[in-house]
């Protein structure tokens, strides 16, 4: 059978009844771009999310003092922890080949003011590692050195929002700040980082010297936290054993008696683990567009069906005149496999454009994945196809002489 003539034939057919053939397309259409549009969201989604968790730091390991355990579904440490200390911190550079960099981190809330303007904002301790680490940029001025956390000098940063809450726009570089009552030189301002996957204002911070911190803001000979940035991904497990073995050691722990009196985290399960539930939604919301697909190939069913009924007496004259009924069969696949295609290509524009509307229009992270955009042209031809074929087959299987007698 000559396939560029029953393609003229389809089109002809399909074009002969336009409203029930655009009834037809339109499942078709809806499917295909409300998979593209829920892909995207869902992609968008998972991008935004594992973005910041790679903007915390590369290869990032974060120990913290205690147990972490969970509680309502959260993990928390409960109670002070001191077990942590500038001593391990020091160790941990000595002794873990595996690591590349350490931070330690002691933070609190503390009102800091300048003039007659103040602002409850979180005061960071730490050591100018803490850049590389946590992956933070100075936008102007500069971070305090390691020689001027040793002298325990009293020079802060700023993250943009404590800028914009305490000077409206003015240069802060060289004013003097207090935080609680001990006055500190404004040094540096960070750049803005946004907010982090808890929701936490990254910029509302004040970074100070953590020897300065301790000794003169928060009066504490323990720290809460250390940053620790392996060597690179391979080495993160190792770092993760060396880590434990030292503190371990120096905490004088039984290895088989008591637990560790500190926790932890690997960024890389944190990584992992956001990735598996971006993917587990995304799945999830394209499979439920994806039914749209079935309502529309059932739509196809239909039309494929009445155009049947129509045209038993034109399916029986063709097969009188020699027309085999591998020929019939084919013809009406084509035309099923036309509406999907039709569809799908229509489905692609419609859910690109929307996809572009809905994040010009939201500002959501849209991203448009090309994998999904070739699986949802595939199904709506594949749902052309599979409802096109037991119609293609019905009429196959007619009697020439009873088609040629119906009206």
């Amino acid at each position: 059978m000559n396939i560029t003539r029953s393609i003229r034939i389809s089109r002809k057919q399909l074009l002969s009844h336009k409203l029930r053939t655009g009834l037809a397309l339109t499942g078709i259409v809806i499917g295909v771009s409300a998979v593209i549009i829920m892909v995207a969201i869902g992609n968008g989604a998972q991008d935004e999310v594992l973005s910041k968790i790679e903007a915390m730091g590369t290869n990032l390991l974060i120990v913290n003092a205690g147990q972490v355990q969970k509680s309502a579904g959260r993990e928390q440490i409960r109670g002070t922890v001191t077990t942590l200390t500038l001593a391990d911190v020091d160790a941990l550079v000595r002794e873990c080949s595996a690591a590349k960099a350490v931070a330690p981190v002691q933070s609190k809330k503390i009102q800091v003011k300048y003039g007659n303007l103040s602002t409850n904002t979180a005061v960071v301790g730490t050591t100018t590692e803490f850049k590389k680490v946590r992956n933070f940029r100075v936008a102007t001025g500069v971070f305090f050195t390691d020689e001027e956390n040793l002298a325990s000098r009293r020079a802060a940063v700023l993250g943009q929002s404590v800028v914009k809450n305490l000077f409206d726009g003015r240069n802060p570089i060289g004013e003097t700040i207090r935080i609680g009552k001990v006055p500190f030189e404004v040094i540096g301002v960070m750049e803005s980082k946004g907010v982090d996957l808890n929701g936490v204002d990254q910029d509302d911070q004040v970074f100070i010297p953590i020897r300065t911190a301790l000794r003169r803001v928060f009066n504490l000979t323990y720290i809460n936290t250390i940053n620790i940035q392996a060597a690179n991904t391979g080495a993160m497990e190792l770092a993760i054993v060396q880590i434990s073995n030292v503190l371990r050691d120096r905490h004088r722990l039984d290895k088989q008696l008591k637990p560790n009196d500190f926790t932890i985290q690997n960024q890389a399960d944190l990584l992992e683990a956001q990735r598996e539930t971006t993917d587990t939604f995304t799945m999830l919301i394209g499979s439920i567009a994806g039914i749209s697909l079935l309502v529309g190939g059932i739509g196809i069913l239909a039309i494929m069906l009445i155009a049947i009924r129509e045209r038993t007496n034109e399916i029986g004259l063709r097969m009188a005149v020699g027309a085999s009924r591998n020929d019939i069969m084919t013809q009406f696949v084509i035309e099923a496999s036309m509406l999907g295609v039709s569809g799908g290509i229509s489905g692609i524009i419609i859910g690109i454009l929307g996809s572009i509307s809905v994040g010009i229009g939201t500002s959501w992270a849209i991203s448009i994945s090309p994998t999904s955009v070739m699986l949802a042209f595939g199904f709506s031809l594949l749902v052309g196809l599979f409802f096109g074929v037991y119609p293609a087959h019905r009429a196959s299987l007619l009697d020439p002489i009873d088609a040629l007698r119906s009206e």
